[in-house]
Order: structure tokens, then sequence, then C-alpha cells
């Protein structure tokens, strides 16, 4: 099962992927057309399109920010998104997570729905 970040959220959806061994090679990053050459897309959208793509769970999200050495340099200056496990708030408002490299360091963050996601704001999918 995923981890839940926040108190008082619960996972909506989680795609289950068995088990896995890191790869970096296997990893794509995705963005939609919408999402290419500077235009974005609204996240309950996206979440439809990420629908019929490999995408990766928190599980990956997780383990890489326990072993943020492995974690590819192409990442850095991205947002890269999570899109196989959807997050509930207390409020009642749906939220993916993502990882980013701040300050050096990586850390996770997430995005509610119903704000845009632009280019700088990959998925993590099975590469092809």
């Amino acid at each position: 099962d995923p981890r839940i970040p926040y108190e008082g959220w619960k996972v909506e959806e989680h795609k289950k992927g068995g088990q896995f061994t890191w790869d970096p090679s296997k990893v794509a990053l995705f963005l939609s057309k919408k999402q290419q050459e500077g235009g974005s897309i609204e996240g309950n959208k996206l979440r439809k399109e990420m629908a019929d793509q490999p995408v990766y769970n928190a599980n990956l999200l997780d383990y890489l920010l326990d072993n943020p050495q492995l974690i590819p340099d192409e990442w850095k200056g991205k947002a890269v998104f999570f899109w196989g496990t959807i997050y509930r708030d207390s409020d009642d408002y749906l939220f993916v997570r993502y990882l980013i490299c701040r300050g050096g360091l990586w850390k996770q963050g997430n995005h509610w729905l119903g704000n845009y996601f632009g280019g700088g704001r990959p998925s993590a999918v099975a590469a092809k």
C-alpha cells in the first residue's frame, strides 16, 4: 500500500504495479500533447488521459525519496508526477504527488487536480 503523506488524507485510487526493480531506463517522462510546446492541461482532464498510460504509482516515488541517489539527473528542474496513486484530502479535494529537486534536495509535493499542469510537470510512465 502507498504511504499516506499527510494526516487526514486517504488513497482514492491506487494502480498496483507488483514487484519492481529500479532501472531508470525503464522509466520515461511523458507529457500530454496539451503540455507540450508551452501549453497546459487541467489536472482532472490529464488524469483521464493518463488512464491509458502505463503510469507508476506513489510507491516508486516513496522508494526514490528514500534513495535519492538513484533519481536520474535529467529529472532535475522538473516536477515528476506519479499518476498511479490519487489521494483525497480531508476537504475532499483530489491530489497527485510528485518529486522535485529544491535546493539540491529531492522532496515530494502534491498538486490539486483542479489546477493546471504545464510542460515542466511530466509523468513517470513505463518506457516502451
